[in-house]
């Protein structure tokens, strides 16, 4: 039981926090809750689990480390970031007046 709920608050925990990071401006509910839920998650396997198996704690901790690297990595390699950035290329020139011209006679 206590297995599922480390899985469960490390998944959360990932996806609040790439979604904080990623999608939500600012630092947020979202980051604290995924920030909270990572810690929680690693704090039930060494509270809960560890005496069963007495690897789980750090085999968590390993998890939520390399889960959010491999989550963050993911995303950069992904192609959302070029769908949600603003990528816009200006090829007009403007044409400066000169203190002689007038500037209805500028060319268009």
């Amino acid at each position: 039981m206590y297995i599922a709920i480390v899985i469960l608050l490390l998944v959360f925990g990932v996806g609040l926090l790439v979604a904080e990071m990623f999608l939500l401006p600012g630092f947020g509910i979202a980051g604290i809750a995924g920030f909270a839920c990572l810690v929680g998650s690693v704090v039930v396997a060494y509270m809960k689990v560890a005496p069963v198996h007495p690897w789980a704690g750090h085999a968590t901790l390993a998890a939520a480390l390399i889960l959010t690297a491999l989550a963050i990595y993911g995303f950069f390699k992904s192609r959302a970031i070029e769908k949600m950035s603003l990528d816009t290329t200006i090829d007009s020139k403007v044409e400066l007046a000169d203190p002689g011209k007038k500037i209805e006679n500028l060319k268009k």
